[in-house]
């Protein structure tokens, strides 16, 4: 039988979706408006990349569908608070998201901050909750390496000191970062975004495959996480890439999303440093470097292979 993407994606994501609803609405004890801001922006019109990327791992793993949901929904919850925090005033300053208005613009700052953060929390105590112990651990361990100081969020530091570098406004009303000079390279571009996007991508896989094997003698097959993790940094430069172009050439209506806001902030981009024709290439080069690295899995790495295709070709 061949494979869908589009009806496997189209599955995960309402099976996810009913996860992430089913969660929120247990946490009785919440107040109803920080609980009401939490599910409005996680459960925002999204195609739920990363929770299938959970699953996709768990696959090649030998896994069920039903040891992967309680990651699959904790990485959708640390990406919904990056997203949330990324739009803020001080960060991005953004006022629409997946066609919607952002969180700060629907329920304030304050209570926008304090959705993100309620929801960073949410996701470990998921896992520690519903994962076996020796799964829960490593799986925790995987996510915060992937969204802390030394993955997402650094990332995130680090691309903010590149834009106040070069942008004189925005550098002045923030003297956390100041105007020191910043290298404007491929090395310097793909080193933020292996942190700021890729990370969050790794420990996708990884939480998977852990997921899957954890509990296992000796715990997952060494091999395929090294394989799939090779996958995930390609993978990871690639979303980058065409999120960079349409950003430059995607318009609103179609993205969901404010576009040629990079440029304005005066951000390191793809095309701004490589043009879009190289940027284009850079992608493809990419690519084929993701699916020729988990060809060897053979079918159960096929959803891998056409999601980088996907990826590579996406305009939303």
């Amino acid at each position: 039988m061949s494979f869908h993407l589009k009806s496997y994606l189209t599955e995960k994501q309402t099976l996810v979706d009913r996860e992430l609803n089913a969660i929120i609405a247990q946490e009785t004890h919440a107040p109803s408006i920080l609980l009401d801001a939490m599910r409005y922006s996680l459960l925002a019109p999204g195609k739920r990349l990363r929770p299938a990327l959970v699953f996709m791992a768990l696959q090649a793993a030998g896994g069920s569908d039903a040891q992967a949901l309680p990651a699959a929904c904790a990485v959708e919850m640390i990406h919904t608070y990056s997203l949330i925090h990324d739009d803020l005033p001080a960060m991005d300053d953004d006022d629409l998201r997946r066609g919607m208005p952002t969180c700060h613009k629907k329920f304030g700052e304050a209570l926008a901050i304090l959705a993100g953060d309620a929801l960073q929390t949410l996701a470990f105590q998921l896992l520690a909750e519903r994962l076996p112990a020796e799964s829960a651990a490593k799986c925790c361990l995987e996510l915060a390496r992937g969204s802390g100081a030394a993955g997402m969020v650094g990332g995130q530091v680090e691309d903010l000191a590149w834009e106040r570098a070069h942008v004189g406004a925005r550098a002045a009303k923030d003297p956390l970062f100041p105007r020191t000079k910043q290298p404007q390279s491929l090395d310097a571009l793909e080193h933020i975004h292996q942190h700021k996007t890729g990370a969050l991508f790794r420990a996708c896989l990884k939480l998977g495959v852990w997921s899957a094997q954890g509990e296992r003698p000796g715990g997952p097959d060494a091999d395929l996480l090294q394989t799939l993790d090779l996958y995930a940094r390609n993978f990871g430069l690639v979303f980058q890439i065409t999120d960079d172009l349409i950003d430059v050439e995607g318009d609103t209506a179609n993205t969901g999303k404010r576009v040629g806001k990079d440029a304005a902030l005066g951000k390191l981009t793809y095309p701004g440093l490589l043009g879009v024709p190289e940027s284009r290439q850079r992608a493809e080069s990419l690519s084929r470097q993701a699916i020729n690295a988990v060809r060897p899995i053979g079918a159960a790495a096929e959803p891998l292979v056409q999601l980088m295709e996907y990826v590579l070709q996406r305009d939303r």
